[in-house]
């Protein structure tokens, strides 16, 4: 595949991430277990109790539909995110890093060990001996600092935040990695739970061609593009020969029909974002539920020549929408909705919340515009689906029941969505989501909002760049949670975008497997795995 093919289906993917709710993601007004430990446990944990599974079966094909099926198994094309194809590109792949919920620590994986300096500008990994890829070369330092340094080169997701926070990658010797940074960064290794740490064997890029080798519990058998991925297991895996005979990623068009197919066996595992559906499978199946802040938010484009250019509009935008009015008329008011970036909810909730929606200080902030000038014209853009269509409408009422004359334009697909929004800029406001977590808030909101990740917005600020680097390197929760609460007040003033909610994915089984992991992300670790008859 040329590479400028290669980075345009990169974007589409990673535009999925931030558009992820253009076809109506929603959830449910609990949200999750809360195990008594923190708010981050809260967010995240397991659902149902199957008991002692007893020693594991070998043997079995375990199908998963997932919500996004995959395109390429190239991790620089695919985004390694729960919802987009992290799970099928772990599962060829394996991760330097995983994330341990019990612990609320990322453990090592692949990697032997990961260790911080005493001046927290340098991390050294340790890899485990003996691994090798599955076309039979060795895994080591060299084939680590290959891979990325390719994924940062071909613009993985994440990886202007690399590029900005590490200062080098460095092959020590054969099993030692050392990662010097630019400036402190105590959740580093998060990176490492990601593209980053999917580490692809030299022999995979062969001029225009990628195979897929990596180090991970399964090798490829077939791909059919965004149809179906079929692995087998790999008896030489350094962790053991995984107790699954294979993998098969399939696709179901739909959130309903995927809990048909789990409910009569034809798929064991399945990835839930739709609040009536979240709550129906919690309620019959186990699976394990996660969190995630700013979900639902409205993306304006502040672009030179656009209404959004105009502080005064993007408020007056802001104070018109009340989230409790969109929650009832767009999504059955089942979602967590709310103009705070963290909610009470979440582990980063701080004394700094969001605006109340006000649609008198709405009109007048809009008049102000209008008397300069501006014709009250904005368009909103999104995508020709029954929920968007909910959501577009209600957004559309609340504007123009202040004094924008709000028009709605609808595209065809999600692809056609994201192009229009990602690569010709040509909207003024939609509706997306970040889906921030708790556990590693920085990344995201990196990626959203830095003036070096292109964000959808147009977000060019020296104040809310220093603001993300605060959040980076600070040395404790305390901090970290002063510069999140300097983030809030900056979108409360700037309305970059505007918030409307969080929201709870679901990753759903049936009740005869086991040993499914879940890494940062929805990101499911299989090489324990096992399904009993």
């Amino acid at each position: 595949m040329k590479l400028e093919k290669c980075r345009l289906i990169r974007l589409m993917a990673t535009a999925a991430v931030g558009a992820i709710a253009l076809t109506g993601c929603a959830n449910s007004g609990t949200p999750g277990q809360d195990n008594g430990s923190s708010a981050a446990s809260a967010a995240h944990g397991p659902i149902g109790d199957q008991g002692d599974p007893g020693p594991p079966v070998e043997g079995g094909t375990l199908s998963f539909a997932t919500y996004s099926p995959v395109s390429s198994l190239d991790p620089t094309v695919t985004v390694a995110t729960g919802p987009t194809g992290g799970t099928e590109l772990a599962a060829v792949y394996d991760v330097l890093m995983r994330y341990d919920y019990d612990s609320q620590t990322f453990e090592p994986q692949l990697a032997q060990s990961l260790q911080e300096s005493p001046d927290r500008l340098t991390w050294t990994m340790r890899l485990r001996e003996g691994v090798r890829f599955s076309d039979g070369t060795p895994f080591d330092a060299h084939a680590v600092v290959a891979s990325i340094e390719r994924y940062n080169t071909r613009r993985g997701l994440y990886a202007p935040l690399y590029t900005k926070m590490v200062h080098s990658t460095t092959a020590k010797d054969a099993t030692t990695v050392e990662f010097r940074l630019e400036q402190p960064w105590s959740n580093f290794p998060a990176i490492l739970a990601y593209g980053h740490g999917m580490i692809v064997a030299p022999s995979s890029q062969q001029g225009d061609t990628f195979t897929p080798i990596g180090a991970g519990p399964f090798s490829v058998v077939n791909l059919r593009p965004q149809q179906e991925l079929e692995l087998k297991a790999r008896s030489d895996y350094w962790g053991g020969a995984p107790h699954l005979d294979g993998l098969k990623f399939v696709a179901i068009a739909g959130e309903q029909p995927k809990i048909e197919a789990l409910r009569t066996g034809g798929v064991q595992m399945i990835y839930l974002r739709n609040a009536e559906t979240v709550n129906a499978a919690t309620a019959e199946f186990p699976g394990f539920v996660s969190t995630y802040s700013m979900t639902t938010i409205g993306q304006i484009n502040s672009a030179p020549g656009r209404p959004g250019a105009d502080r005064r509009v993007r408020q007056a935008m802001a104070y018109a929408i009340d989230t409790d009015i969109l929650n009832q008329r767009a999504r059955g008011g089942q979602e967590i909705m709310g103009t705070d970036l963290f909610q009470p909810w979440s582990q980063w909730h701080g004394d700094t919340t969001g605006i109340t929606p006000d649609p008198v200080k709405a009109k007048q902030l809009l008049d102000q515009a209008v008397a300069d000038g501006f014709d009250g014209k904005v368009t909103y853009v999104g995508i020709n689906d029954p929920d968007a269509q909910e959501v577009a409408l209600a957004v559309q009422a609340q504007l123009n029941a202040v004094g924008f004359d709000a028009s709605i334009e609808y595209a065809g697909s999600v692809p056609d969505m994201v192009r229009r929004l990602y690569a010709d800029r040509n909207f003024d406001i939609a509706l997306g989501g970040y889906n921030v977590s708790d556990i590693d808030p920085e990344i995201r909101l990196f990626n959203a909002l830095h003036s070096t990740s292109k964000n959808l917005v147009g977000l060019q600020s020296p104040v809310m760049d220093g603001l993300l680097g605060d959040v980076l390197s600070a040395p404790d929760t305390e901090t970290k949670q002063h510069a999140l609460d300097e983030i809030q007040r900056f979108i409360n003033e700037q309305q970059s975008f505007l918030t409307w909610g969080a929201g709870r994915t679901y990753v759903a089984w049936s009740d005869n497997v086991f040993g499914a992991d879940p890494s940062i992300d929805q990101i499911m670790l299989f090489d324990e795995a096992f399904i009993r008859d």
